[in-house]
């Protein structure tokens, strides 16, 4: 379950982001969750558990330095035990941000331990927390752990796994596009139709609200599948690796100032630009 929230103005934006977020030029995510995480006095926690680069920590605390941030930890347990003893790293965080690499470390590693329990404190609190790439799968309740590219959901196609329990109204699936991830993203939702699938591609996020509001940022789209009025679903009857039957799924694509509510489950379109006006 997603964690009691602790601020009057509720819990901190939960943001998944599709991978390959722009580290150069524009920099409109990382720069967006720095603003939501206080920008220059902000303290960034960077978390990257999920990556085997060794390079990885050096290359986001440069990034979020060079956007203005002064204070950024890196907390980077390799074992559950490394992990239930670095939870005083958190204190007074005013943002966590989760790097890529493979989803499962992050489970594996980090679920259950001192780690998790702070990121969800934090968040419950206010903080926002953001994830790209294995980052963005972990953040939400049901994780997609891995599974196989291709448009048409097959039986088997989607192994799920217990993320870090953020939000359990969606299900996150990163590299939407550039990796053909719709029917794994569609075979995950015939398993949990209550749920709202994000297909969240390069360079894009979801910020996520308190008030259950997505705001979409970045230069791709977020395909979001809402499963939430299915008719049938053929998953339970289906052999494995077969195409799986799925009726009356409908579906969303977002782009850069998109909104959608995950509660009314209504998708809003980039506001109008204004007309020219005639000299």
């Amino acid at each position: 379950m997603p964690p009691r929230p602790t601020n009057p103005a509720g819990r901190g934006h939960v943001v998944p982001i599709g991978g390959a977020e722009d580290k150069v030029l524009g920099r409109d995510i990382l720069r967006r969750f720095l603003e939501l995480a206080g920008d220059r006095s902000a303290k960034l926690v960077v978390v990257p558990v999920a990556s085997m680069d060794p390079g990885t920590p050096d290359r986001y605390r440069q990034v979020f330095g060079d956007l203005g941030a002064k204070q950024i930890v890196i907390c980077d347990p390799r074992t559950r035990r490394e992990a239930e003893g670095m939870g005083e790293v958190f204190e007074g965080a005013t943002g966590v941000f989760l790097t890529g690499g493979d989803q499962l470390r992050l489970s594996t590693i980090l679920g259950g331990t001192a780690v998790a329990r702070e990121i969800r404190r934090l968040n419950g609190s206010g903080v926002p927390v953001a994830g790209t790439s294995a980052g963005a799968a972990f953040l939400s309740e049901h994780m997609i752990a891995f599974g196989h590219e291709g448009a048409t959901p097959r039986a088997g196609q989607a192994t799920l796994a217990a993320g870090l329990g953020l939000t359990n109204r969606v299900m996150i699936d990163q590299h939407f596009r550039q990796r053909d991830r719709m029917g794994r993203l569609l075979s995950a939702l015939a398993y949990n139709p209550f749920a709202i699938g994000l297909g969240v591609d390069e360079d894009t996020a979801a910020f996520i609200g308190p008030d259950d509001v997505i705001e979409v940022v970045g230069s791709g789209g977020i395909t979001v599948v809402d499963a939430g009025d299915i008719e049938h679903s053929g998953m339970a009857t289906t052999a494995e690796g077969r195409p799986v039957e799925m009726l009356g799924v409908r579906m969303h694509v977002l782009v850069n100032g998109s909104r959608f509510n995950l509660k009314d489950r209504r998708a809003h379109p980039t506001p109008a630009q204004e007309p020219p006006q005639d000299d």
